[in-house]
C-alpha cells in the first residue's frame, strides 16, 4: 500500500531538515524550497518503493541537492536585505569553497550522514572525502575567521532565515506525485504499444514455459543468489583476550592503572582514541571491542591558607590522571577488508584532524602480526602530552593501541611490547593469523595522506607560544614572483625557466588578533638535477654574502647536510630595523633529487617557534619532498 498517513508524517517531519541543507548548500531560499518540494512529489510517485527503504533519506536527500544545485544560477543571498549579517558572512564563505567541500561541510555538520555515506553522497572513495572534507573545515574557518570548533554552530544557524517557509499541504504534493505517476503511465503504455506494432513480436507462453509469479522468481543469468552470511551476528571478540590492567603498567610504571570500561564501542560518539575520525575504521564489520584504562600518581603539593599571622603551609596528598590508554579490535569479513581497515586506521593518525596536533615520527613494525605501525604524535596547548598509538593486523582482526602521556612519553619498548601483548593475546581466537615475536621498529618517511606532492600538512606543523586556535592552511597555489618564504637576502622565485610544478602554500593563525606578519610559507618546485642542485647553492651563496655584507643583518647557521642527492640548510635570519626594532625570520632550502623546496616562518612579538622544532620541520620537509621528486 501507498499508506498516504506514512508519507504525509514523513513529509512534515523530513521537509524542513532537507531545506535547511539545502539552503546551506545554495544560499537560495527560493531554490532550495522548490528542489525539496519536488523532491516529495518524486518520492510520492515511488513511495512503495521509497517507504521499504531503511533510511528515506537516502532517496530523498539526493533528489533535493541535485534539484537545488540545478535551480541555483547565482549568489541570491547579496540580494536580500532581510537577511542577518552573521548568516551573510557564513554563506559568503560557503560560496568560496568548491561545490564538493561545501556539500561535505554542510552534510558533516547538518546531517547524521557517517563519513563513509558522506563519500558515497558526493561520490568520492572514503579516504579522499576525508582530506576534502580536512580541507573544507579549514578553508571555511579561515574565510569565515572562526575557529573550526564554530563550523557546526554557524551551519545550524542558517536554519533561522529559512524557518518561515510555507510549505503545499502534503496532500497538494500527493496528488502532484499521483499527476506525475499517471503522466509516466501514460507515456511507458504509448512507447511500448509502438515497440510491439514496430517488431511485431508478442509475448505468449510457449508449451516448454513455465508460468511463475513474483513470489517463485527463479534465479536467471546475471541473478546471483547468496546464502545468508552465516558469520553475521555470531562473531564475537571475547572480552578475555582483551589487555589486563596489569600489562598496561608498563606504559607508566610509576602510576597506578584502573580498567574505566570494556564495550563494543556503540554508545555516544564512538570516538574513543585520539585522532579518530569515525566509530569505526571497518563500518561493515563483524564485531569491535573495546577498553579503556586511567593511569595515576598521587603527589604530596604543599597549600598556604590564611593571611599574615594566620598564614599556614599544610601538605596535602593529591591524586591525579597523568596517563589514558585505549585498546580498540575490530573483526572485518575477511583478510582483505582487514587490510584496508589497517590502512584507513593509519590514515587517521597519520593525518590527525584533531586541533594542535603535530605528527612526530611513523615507524613500520616487524614480527608483530601480519602488519603493524607506530605513530608518536604530540598534542599542545594548555596541557601538553604525548601520544603514542599501535596498530597491528593480523588475519582478519585489527588491533590499536593509543597511550595519552602527560607526563613522560612511553618508551619504544613499552609501547611495541604492549603491541605485541595485545596481538599475542587473540592469537588463536576466530579470524586471527600471525602472532607476534620480539617487535623491531624502523623509522619511515610519513604516509602519504592526499596533500599535493612536497607540500606539508597542518598536522606537520610544531607549536608556535602565545598564539590563539589552530593552524590553518591556505589552499596550495601556483607559485608566483612574490615569495613569502624567500627574504631580502636571497630574493628566491619558483618562476623562472626550467621550474615545473611550482606550488605554494602559507599556513597561519586566523584565531589570533592583531597579527599582520606571523606566518608559515611554504614553495616547491621540480626541475633538472644540475639546475636543482644550482638552485640550492645560489641560496646559499647569496645568504652567506648577506651577512658578510650587510652589517645590519645577522645570519646564524641552525642545520646542514648533504648525502645522496639530499641537501637541507636552515638558518636563522635577523634584520635591525632601528637601534631597538628588529626583524627575525627563520629559513630552509632543502632539495631531494630533482625537487626543491623553500620553507620561511615569521614569528611576531612573543608568538615564536623554537628553532629546534623549525629544524625537525624542515627535515619533514625532506621527506614530503619524495613524492615530488619521484614525479619530477
Amino acid at each position: 500500500m501507498r499508506s498516504p498517513e506514512t508519507f504525509d508524517a514523513y513529509y512534515v517531519e523530513t521537509r524542513t531538515r532537507l531545506l535547511h541543507e539545502a539552503y546551506a548548500l545554495t544560499g537560495d531560499a527560493p531554490a532550495a524550497r522548490a528542489a525539496v518540494r519536488d523532491a516529495f512529489v518524486v518520492a510520492w510517485h515511488h513511495w512503495r518503493k521509497v517507504n521499504a527503504l531503511e533510511d528515506r533519506d537516502s532517496y530523498v536527500r539526493p533528489l533535493t541537492l541535485r534539484r537545488a544545485k540545478r535551480r541555483h544560477t547565482a549568489r541570491i543571498w547579496h540580494r536580500d536585505k532581510t537577511l542577518a549579517p552573521e548568516a551573510r558572512a557564513t554563506l559568503e564563505a560557503l560560496s568560496k569553497l568548491s561545490t564538493r567541500q561545501r556539500e561535505l561541510l554542510v552534510l558533516n555538520g547538518l546531517s547524521a550522514l557517517t563519513l563513509s555515506e558522506l563519500a558515497r553522497e558526493v561520490g568520492l572513495p572514503r579516504a579522499d572525502a576525508e582530506r576534502e572534507l580536512q580541507t573544507a573545515g579549514s578553508q571555511f574557518s579561515l574565510h569565515r575567521d572562526v575557529p573550526t570548533t564554530d563550523v557546526r554552530r554557524l551551519l545550524q544557524e542558517l536554519a533561522e532565515p529559512v524557518a518561515s517557509t510555507r510549505w503545499p499541504r502534503a496532500s497538494v504534493i500527493r496528488r502532484a506525485g499521483a499527476a506525475r505517476r499517471r503522466t509516466h503511465t501514460v507515456i511507458g503504455a504509448a512507447v511500448a504499444t509502438a515497440a510491439l506494432l514496430v517488431s511485431g513480436s508478442l509475448v505468449a507462453t510457449g508449451s516448454g514455459a513455465q508460468p511463475t509469479s513474483l513470489s517463485e522468481e527463479k534465479a536467471g543469468h546475471g541473478l546471483d543468489v547468496h546464502d545468508p552470511d552465516s558469520t553475521v551476528g555470531s562473531a564475537v571478540i571475547d572480552e578475555q583476550t582483551l589487555l589486563a590492567s596489569s600489562q598496561v603498567e608498563r606504559f607508566g610504571t610509576k602510576l597506578a592503572w584502573e580498567e574505566t570500561g570494556t564495550g563494543d564501542n556503540l554508545d555516544g560518539d564512538g570516538l574513543v582514541v585520539p585522532c579518530q575520525r569515525e566509530r569505526f575504521a571497518d563500518p561493515d564489520g563483524l564485531a569491535a571491542l573495546t577498553r579503556t584504562w586511567e593511569g595515576s600518581a598521587t603527589k604530596v603539593v604543599k597549600r598556604t591558607t590564611g593571611k599574615g599571622d594566620a598564614r599556614r603551609t599544610r601538605k596535602e596528598r593529591v591524586t591525579a590522571v597523568e596517563s589514558t590508554a585505549v585498546q580498540v579490535v575490530e573483526r572485518s569479513r575477511d583478510e582483505d577488508k582487514a587490510a584496508a581497515t589497517f590502512e584507513a586506521a593509519s590514515l587517521w593518525y597519520a593525518g590527525c584532524a584533531d586541533p594542535r596536533t603535530q605528527l612526530l615520527t611513523t615507524s613500520d613494525v616487524k614480527r608483530v602480526g601480519d602488519d603493524a605501525r607506530q605513530f608518536r604524535l604530540r598534542t599542545w596547548g594548555r596541557t601538553p602530552a604525548t601520544l603514542t598509538i599501535g596498530i597491528a593486523r593480523t588475519g582478519s582482526l585489527v588491533v590499536t593501541t593509543a597511550v595519552r602521556s602527560i607526563g613522560a612519553a612511553v618508551g619504544d619498548k613499552a609501547s611495541l611490547g604492549g603491541l605485541s601483548a595485545a596481538v599475542n593475546a587473540l592469537c588463536g581466537s576466530p579470524g586471527a593469523a600471525a602472532c607476534a615475536g620480539r617487535a623491531r621498529s624502523t623509522t619511515t618517511a610519513p604516509l602519504d595522506i592526499g596533500a599535493p606532492p612536497g607540500l606539508l600538512s597542518v598536522v606537520d606543523l610544531p607549536p608556535v607560544s602565545a598564539v590563539r586556535g589552530p593552524w590553518v592552511g591556505t589552499d596550495p597555489e601556483r607559485a608566483s614572483n612574490t615569495n613569502f618564504a624567500s627574504t631580502r637576502c636571497d630574493r628566491t622565485t619558483f618562476t623562472g625557466k626550467g621550474i615545473s610544478m611550482a606550488k605554494t602554500r602559507t599556513f597561519l593563525f586566523p584565531e589570533t588578533r592583531n597579527v599582520d606578519q606571523l606566518g608559515l610559507t611554504q614553495v616547491v618546485g621540480s626541475m633538472s638535477e644540475t639546475a636543482a642542485k644550482k638552485f640550492v647553492e645560489q641560496v646559499r651563496t647569496r645568504i652567506r654574502q648577506c651577512g658578510q655584507a650587510n652589517l645590519g643583518t645577522s645570519v646564524t647557521p641552525l642545520a646542514s647536510s648533504s648525502s645522496k642527492g639530499r641537501e637541507l640548510q636552515v638558518w636563522a635570519l635577523s634584520t635591525e630595523l632601528n637601534d631597538k626594532q628588529s626583524f627575525p625570520f627563520l629559513m630552509a632550502i632543502v632539495r631531494d633529487g630533482t625537487a626543491v623546496s623553500q620553507l620561511g616562518f615569521t614569528p611576531q612579538r612573543n608568538m615564536t617557534m623554537a628553532r629546534d622544532d623549525f629544524v625537525a620541520l624542515s627535515r619533514r620537509v625532506l621527506e614530503r619532498l619524495g613524492t615530488l621528486s619521484s614525479r619530477g
